[in-house]
């Protein structure tokens, strides 16, 4: 049976590489600021600013099989020069987005026989890094979030979160904007490179697909080792 996945964001990076994959055999739905570019069929972009749009506005399919809601931050400065409006952006963006998101959708879900939803967090959760107060913040409050919906709607719906470590896409191009700077992050890590969206899409088509239908409330690390392992 063919699904409707709905992605928040997702036109470039890990979700258009998620979209491109599922298209084969579903229909693909993303609502993001810009479009994909893509040739690839079963995908429909719709214009969405997730801190500006109302959800409710889109036209949707009347069920969703699957929501994924991709759009993320990395800002990434010591905590004096962080102002509490830096946090309530990306509090905004990374927290509340999904949650004023997926409330418009919650009926849509429903329809489903056991809808699978996927967020995203960092490997920065779970390991302590400095510079990474605001986003880990706000990736922490999803992770927390996820638990308890996970709890309330199973075994309606399905909730699983992945935690990359830092991953080769446009969100990140500053921080690997050299052959250098791309060596000398993915040093950090055990198995010595940095992530890609192959890497990450991957992982979140399985959590969608009916092989992962017995996993829910978990928190994957996709992050090279670098949350588990000490190699140095």
């Amino acid at each position: 049976m063919k699904k409707n996945i709905l992605l928040i964001g997702g036109s470039t990076g890990i979700g258009k590489e998620i979209a491109e994959r599922m298209a084969s055999n579903n229909k693909v739905i993303i609502a993001s600021r810009n479009k994909i570019q893509t040739d690839t069929e079963n995908i429909r972009h719709i214009k969405f600013d997730v801190l500006e749009d109302d959800i409710n506005a889109l036209e949707l399919p009347d069920t969703l099989h699957s929501f994924v809601y991709c759009p993320g931050s990395i800002n990434l400065k010591p905590f004096k020069m962080l102002k509490t409006e830096h946090f309530e952006k990306e509090m905004n963006l990374n927290f509340f987005g999904l949650v004023r998101t997926l409330h418009g959708v919650l009926d849509k879900l429903k329809k489903a026989d056991q809808a699978s939803l996927i967020f995203f967090s960092t490997v920065a959760v779970k390991t302590g890094m400095p510079f990474h107060t605001s986003v880990a913040a706000t990736k922490g409050a999803i992770e927390g979030f996820a638990k308890s919906l996970a709890a309330e709607y199973a075994p309606s719906f399905r909730v699983n979160i992945i935690a990359p470590s830092l991953t080769d896409t446009p969100l990140a191009e500053k921080l690997l904007a050299s052959e250098d700077k791309k060596k000398k992050m993915g040093a950090r890590h055990p198995l010595k490179r940095t992530g890609t969206p192959k890497d990450i899409a991957g992982l979140a088509t399985y959590l969608i697909s009916e092989e992962s239908s017995w996993m829910t409330g978990q928190v994957l690390g996709m992050d090279g080792g670098l949350s588990t392992l000490n190699i140095n």
